[in-house]
């Protein structure tokens, strides 16, 4: 495909564009006014309601000296403040930056640093690890503090109210679609967590083509989200998505466990739920399961990790509803390739979204004939820039318009894209690469098995074969009748050399702040 056929999928965008009146003040002006926007617990928010704090907001930061292109650091729970605040951030023209309000000093100090913020917007909740990081910052930040307990910084609440949302300082920046918007930082998986810097554009297309061509959002939509609103998944299915088409938006503070997913399923009855594969299975496992009315569902999102056929199938029957699994990343802002409602390939990714374009390619940048694993290129209307403060990585990464994945890929005849993990975490097992997840399929299409983590361990001979990490079902017990038992159940479904040779039993599979499971960690512990 060529250039300009790929990017005429979306149409041009206007000279003056700013997503807050992309995504919030278009819902105005087509009559959703007294539309419920978002809900909190019993609380809710009409469109209208939130974009006049939006004005009060943005008019706060400009008082407190945000100037366009400077930094708002966000370290907030899922709640009304987190969608006042990035909204207001670039209604003032400013770039948002979101992290999770979970962490620790040493980890706040860095983003403080690394990003510059102008403000910082947070949680009474998170001042005890965050409040020392703040008064040491070389940059001192405006500080504006959600909650009862302020911290000797600013009160949120009593700053935005004090402004006028008709004011010149409450005014639309005019920014265009080539201005800095956003950061969405990696995973971190091999160092610190670099920045992905996006303009207003990138978050626009993905919208256009993602959200609206392949998941489908509707306005009668009410969303409803497993990750968190600082991960870049999430920001954009359960917030940017569902504003682009008036729909509604359930948000809630704490963790996202079965029960608590399923309390919010049964008050609000969403119809689009984003999920990760974990708390799939884990609402699957759940006591409460077999009674819970799931038929207000219409949509299931996957991705972040692979989601397992088995788990995919275990889903569709009990609910009806297809998952789309799919495959995006910061450097893309959101998922560039998905399973389609009514072609769902389970075990793979799907197809290309519309807008976007893939190769799978070996190590010196040739394409690679199908079937054949290699790294994944894409580009599209919505890569970053770069990497702020890494050329280097940069350069590795981002070539003109093409981002190459770190991540192996293979694609089939028909055009479906299967992960095959991380470079680093395939195991070469009696010559050959093996990809941990094909054994963690295979171990989970077993009765006895909850969860799973394949990685590979040396043995008495310094080669390197399987090793599970298991969480067995409610009912069974591990032990060596059932590590006989799986490695059976795997060699009637898998070449010879894959079955694993040792078991290690666990209650639970540690996780990363994405819901992922910290296959580093695990890897540490042998």
């Amino acid at each position: 495909m060529g250039r300009d056929d790929l990017y005429k999928t979306v149409e041009p965008l206007p000279a003056r564009f700013n997503l807050c009146d992309y995504f919030l003040d278009r819902n105005l002006r087509e009559g959703r006014g007294a539309k419920a926007a978002l809900f909190v617990g019993d609380d809710r928010r009409t469109y209208a309601e939130l974009s006049r704090r939006v004005k009060q907001l943005a008019a706060a930061f400009r008082r407190a000296g945000l100037r366009p292109e400077e930094r708002v650091l966000i370290i907030l729970p899922d709640g009304f403040e987190f969608a006042e605040t990035w909204f207001a951030t670039l209604r003032a023209g400013g770039v948002f930056a979101m992290v999770n309000p979970l962490m620790k000093r040493e980890q706040y100090e860095y983003y403080l640093e690394y990003t510059k913020a102008r403000v910082v917007v947070t949680h009474s909740e998170v001042l005890p690890e965050l409040a020392d990081a703040l008064r040491s910052a070389r940059l001192a930040p405006a500080v504006f503090v959600v909650g009862a307990e302020h911290g000797g910084f600013v009160s949120y609440e009593h700053a935005l109210t004090a402004e006028d949302p008709d004011s010149a300082l409450a005014a639309l920046e005019p920014t265009g679609p080539d201005d800095l918007a956003g950061w969405l930082f990696t995973s971190g998986s091999t160092g610190h967590p670099k920045a992905c810097v996006h303009v207003h554009s990138d978050f626009a297309y993905s919208t256009e083509t993602y959200a609206l061509r392949v998941a489908g959002y509707r306005e009668s939509d009410v969303c409803l989200s497993v990750p968190k609103l600082f991960f870049g998944y999430a920001t954009g299915t359960n917030l940017m998505f569902p504003f682009r088409v008036g729909a509604s938006v359930v948000l809630f503070p704490g963790r996202a466990t079965a029960d608590e997913l399923l309390d919010q399923i049964e008050k609000h009855r969403p119809t689009f739920l984003t999920g990760v594969p974990t708390m799939f299975n884990n609402l699957l496992r759940s006591e409460r399961i077999a009674k819970a009315d799931l038929s207000s569902l219409r949509v299931s999102l996957s991705a972040g990790e692979a989601l397992p056929p088995q788990l995919y199938s275990e889903w569709k029957a009990r609910t009806g509803v297809e998952i789309l699994d799919g495959i995006g990343s910061a450097e893309m802002f959101h998922i560039y390739i998905s399973n389609y409602p009514g072609d769902v390939k389970p075990a793979s990714l799907g197809r290309i979204v519309p807008g976007y374009e893939a190769r799978i390619v070996d190590a010196e940048g040739r394409a690679v004939a199908d079937g054949e694993p290699g790294r994944l290129r894409v580009r599209g209307g919505s890569t970053a820039l770069c990497y702020w403060g890494d050329k280097k990585k940069s350069r590795e990464t981002f070539q003109g318009e093409w981002c190459t994945s770190a991540d192996i890929f293979r694609r089939d005849a028909q055009g479906y894209y299967f992960y095959e993990g991380r470079d680093d975490d395939l195991l070469k097992v009696s010559g050959i690469f093996v990809s941990p997840l094909e054994i963690e399929n295979a171990l989970l299409s077993h009765e006895a098995v909850a969860e799973v983590c394949v990685i590979g361990k040396e043995d008495e001979e310094g080669l390197v074969k399987p090793l599970a990490f298991v969480v067995p079902r409610t009912g069974h017990k591990g032990g060596d009748a059932l590590a006989a038992a799986l490695k059976a159940h795997c060699k009637e479904r898998l070449a010879p050399y894959k079955y694993p040779r040792w078991f290690i039993w666990r209650e639970n599979l540690p996780k990363n702040d994405r819901g992922k499971v910290a296959r580093k960690e695990l890897k540490a512990e042998l």
